[in-house]
């Protein structure tokens, strides 16, 4: 997968922009996928999003979906239009 492994811890030093093709409606289903997966099996998934400083990805569980974030461990929320790749 696309993108620097970093602990998800770090993600607040980062800033998001937007991927360079908006993917949420393709990701969509894999989204749905990857909350029913943290909220019923306790399964991470793996996340690859653009920032000011690359592509970022993490290993984590999905808490929440919304039309435009996910959100993980502490509130952290990122913006579907930064997501460049997803996999479980």
């Amino acid at each position: 997968m696309v993108g620097e492994l970093i602990a998800k811890e770090e993600i607040p030093q980062f800033k998001f922009i937007p991927a360079s093709e908006d993917k949420t409606a393709i990701f969509m289903d894999k989204l749905k996928g990857a909350l029913r997966l943290g909220n019923e099996f306790k399964s991470k998934t793996e996340i690859a999003f653009q920032t000011d400083s690359g592509p970022k990805r993490i290993e984590t569980t999905v808490w929440s979906l919304t039309d435009r974030y996910i959100q993980i461990k502490s509130g952290v929320l990122i913006p579907l239009k930064s997501i460049i790749a997803i996999d479980y």
